[in-house]
């Protein structure tokens, strides 16, 4: 974890890690031989998991949806598909709409809440007297002051 909490960097490094995932395995993802089911069986297999991993302790930013979601898993699909013929014969990319057509309602966004309910479950789970369960139970003994911070 960065240690500002910004997670910023670590989605960055994250989306970094599933680039480098899909480019190692583009020519499989890019051939014509491979049918469009095992192709989103290996991309469900490799991609996913690489970007979303320790996903559970991220905040959800409206960004970091933008980012994973409409950014790089759309970029993704779009090059592991490639580009299809129109019916006036020109050449154009998949629209948003049929990627989530190909995705069937998953994304990565998806992934993510469903992992995170996974944790909340294991943490439900744990003994009392655990370190986990005492930081969630845990109150803050005093308020934050009002205003800005001083300068120092």
């Amino acid at each position: 974890m960065i240690s500002d909490n910004s997670i910023e960097e670590e989605i960055k490094e994250r989306i970094a890690a599933g680039n480098r995932a899909f480019h190692v395995h583009k020519k499989l993802f890019t051939s014509k031989l491979i049918s469009r089911n095992i192709k989103l069986q290996l991309y469900n297999t490799l991609i996913p998991p690489t970007v979303t991993y320790s996903s559970e302790t991220w905040a959800h930013k409206e960004n970091m949806i933008n980012k994973l979601m409409m950014i790089f898993e759309r970029k993704i699909m779009r090059k592991i598909f490639g580009p299809m013929r129109s019916e006036d014969g020109y050449w154009r990319i998949k629209t948003n709409q049929e990627i989530n057509g190909i995705l069937k309602g998953q994304n990565i966004i998806g992934i993510i809440k469903k992992q995170r309910l996974n944790c909340s479950g294991h943490v439900e789970h744990m003994a009392e007297d655990n370190n986990v369960q005492k930081i969630k139970r845990w109150k803050p003994m005093s308020k934050r002051p009002f205003g800005r911070p001083k300068t120092r």
